[in-house]
């Protein structure tokens, strides 16, 4: 068992509870960690046998970039939802979204969640 880490995956996008949010954007850090079985790719070095970042990159783009959003739990829940459907060999992902400069009155670096999910045993 091994974690794959991607960090601050930097994206503008539209998504917040305010009209104002929807229109001018924002920028949005994602983090993501997955757990799974990292043996098999350690000794055979080929790509096919491992969880692929590239992939996992592009299924959060896909999901910052689509839909609007009110609230960062659902981009979380949708991105959660995707990496499971898509990829294969994740035990467990948890996303962490952060909003840089949320419109909340005063200077506030930044608002997120975090969220898990844990791959289900048929």
């Amino acid at each position: 068992m091994g974690k794959i880490i991607i960090e601050e995956m930097e994206f503008y996008a539209f998504h917040g509870h305010y009209q104002e949010e929807q229109i001018v954007g924002n920028r949005f850090l994602v983090d993501l960690e997955m757990e799974a079985d990292l043996s098999e790719p350690a000794r055979t070095d080929n790509l096919d046998d491992a969880v692929n970042y590239q992939q996992a990159y592009q299924i959060i783009q896909n999901e910052m970039r689509r839909t609007k959003s009110y609230l960062l739990e659902n981009i979380g829940k949708r991105i959660l939802d995707a990496l499971f459907t898509e990829m294969k060999g994740i035990q467990k992902a948890t996303i962490r979204i952060r909003k840089l400069n949320p419109p909340m009155g005063g200077p506030i670096k930044s608002v997120g969640i975090k969220m898990s999910r844990k791959q289900q045993v048929p």
